[in-house]
């Protein structure tokens, strides 16, 4: 202190330093206060501190078991036996002794360690308790599982008692709930903190993991979901069920098994089965269309029909038709707009076409189709570009093979095909294009190229479809006659579509009755005008 002083005395005026500045800073080192200080640091430099005894947790027992020992009623020694109790001063004598007793002398290597405790969570002497709250029954939304012997938090569900609070975080290691020791079965845990109430005071040794933000992720299960049938689920209670079609938030994906959701209406947050899980526990189930054997999945009715084939189908596409997995799709919100195409999709004799030309007829400026492209030749009384585009085999065959065609197929020796230009240029024009087209068709139309709203018309029960089928006829609508045969087929085959291609479907519509099927789609369409979106990701980025 006093060499500090002596060269402030002879400091150099080409310092540049002020005079003010260097008669302040003298004041300061000759003051009494700041040299005591000084002689005080340099006592201590020559000290070394050690701690008088390291286990004063066993101390605190005997001095307690000799208070219990004292005849008659104390009320200093009840008072010093409560204090001595406390959670927080037990907590403070155990981080007292393993302080004094570890060594501070700096090491030439530290130890590496590949534990999971070492690696992952602070030392022990890091222990400390933590008071939440809760109401009894309360479920506090974290789940756990065991580590060497230890019970560790294996995820806090978002929006939780638990998240809310802030005061616990994935990893911690859970050691006391109410000075009860935990063990290592984490359901007597949850059983123990499901029937506490109140305070509820945790002996705990923090991981200190920083928690990431959670992610903005949407999905749209294709799946429905009731966690208190499902066996794999750690804990049911912290289940979330959903219904396929929802749109569930995805907060947290930390877990390859389950992932922490919620439904964006609202309501808690909780587990469900990630992709991978749902992958593995469907990969190999029958599928229940299996059976129906190996033939088209669009069945014909009576008599000769045309055969199309897809651009992109190959011998064994319907193999891996049947066993393509829909899980989960990520899907993103998007304000209204008006969709390229409003695919219709169902068995032959719906009304299919029906609902498509009453929409184009009504309002022709915002619905509109596709003329059909053919290599025949044209009759008489046709004209090229109205029921059909005439253009040479050699032409079609051509761009079949580039690909230019969504679906294509043969009849009496003739090619015909929806040609992909052809939806471009209603598009263009401003209208939704309406399409009719083969199921196998949603692989190529479900894209950004043509974002599609697809509708699926649904075929009613037989007694209802024969029913439908005498009163057209008999009002003279319809001269063709449809036998028991016939209808049974069209049930079966609207069936069969509904399974295979439902994870497609925006919409469905049970087809019993023309007008009000009519109604209730152009109601939707008319939706997606005014209301927002849930569309997939791809659509979007």
């Amino acid at each position: 202190m006093q060499q500090v002083l002596d060269n402030l005395q002879d400091l150099p005026s080409s310092t540049g330093a002020k005079d003010i500045d260097l008669i302040f800073l003298r004041g300061i080192m000759a003051s009494p206060i700041v040299r005591s200080l000084a002689q005080a640091h340099e006592c201590l430099e020559d000290v070394k501190l050690e701690a008088v005894r390291d286990d004063n947790v066993q101390l605190v027992a005997e001095i307690l078991e000799s208070l219990n020992k004292l005849p008659g009623k104390n009320l200093a020694a009840a008072e010093l036996a409560r204090i001595l109790q406390e959670p927080h001063f037990q907590s403070l004598i155990e981080a007292h002794d393993k302080v004094a007793a570890k060594s501070y002398k700096s090491s030439h290597a530290a130890e590496s360690s590949n534990s999971f405790l070492s690696s992952s969570l602070m030392p022990a002497d890091a222990v400390r308790m933590i008071g939440i709250q809760k109401r009894a029954g309360e479920p506090l939304g974290v789940t756990f599982r065991v580590v060497q012997g230890e019970m560790v938090i294996a995820r806090i569900l978002h929006g939780s008692s638990i998240d809310r609070q802030g005061m616990l975080h994935t990893g911690d290691v859970i050691r006391e709930v109410n000075g009860r020791e935990v063990g290592s079965n984490p359901r007597e845990l949850q059983e123990l903190l499901r029937d506490c109430s109140g305070s509820v005071t945790l002996k705990v040794l923090p991981s200190y993991k920083d928690s990431p933000a959670p992610p903005q992720v949407f999905l749209k299960p294709y799946f429905s979901y009731n966690p208190a049938t499902d066996n794999l689920i750690p804990c049911k209670e912290a289940g979330l069920a959903f219904s396929k079609g929802d749109i569930l938030h995805v907060v947290n994906r930390e877990d390859p098994n389950w992932w922490q959701a919620c439904k964006v209406i609202g309501g808690a947050t909780g587990l469900i089965p990630s992709q991978v899980l749902e992958e593995k526990r469907k990969a190999f189930v029958r599928r229940d269309w299996d059976a129906a054997g190996t033939g088209m999945l669009c069945g014909t009715l009576a008599g000769k029909k045309k055969k199309k084939k897809m651009m992109y189908l190959t011998a064994k596409n319907a193999e891996f038709d049947r066993y393509e997995l829909q899980i989960y799709e990520e899907v993103a919100r998007m304000p209204p707009f008006q969709r390229k195409t409003l695919v219709l999709i169902g068995a032959q004799g719906v009304g299919r076409r029906s609902l498509k030309n009453r929409l184009i007829v009504l309002n022709p400026f915002r619905y509109g189709t596709t003329v059909p492209f053919t290599s025949r030749r044209p009759r008489e009384e046709e004209k090229d570009g109205q029921n059909y585009c005439f253009v040479t085999r050699e032409e079609m065959e051509k761009d079949i093979k580039e690909s230019r065609y969504l679906e294509h197929g043969e009849y009496d020796g003739n090619l015909y095909g929806t040609k992909i230009d052809s939806i471009h240029e209603v598009v263009e024009a401003g209208c939704t294009c309406i399409l009719d087209v083969n199921p196998q068709a949603l692989k190529v139309l479900k894209t950004a190229e043509f974002m599609p709203f697809v509708v699926f018309i649904a075929a009613p029960e037989l007694d209802t479809l024969r029913d439908m089928h005498k009163a057209v006829v008999d009002a003279g609508l319809t001269t063709k006659l449809l036998t028991e045969n016939d209808l049974k087929k069209t049930v079966d085959e609207s069936a069969r579509i509904r399974r295979a291609y439902s994870h497609y479907f925006d919409l469905t519509i049970v087809n019993d009755n023309l007008d009000k099927a009519f109604d209730k789609l152009q109601d939707t369409v008319e939706q997606l005008l005014v209301e927002p979106q849930w569309v997939p990701v791809s659509w979007v980025y």
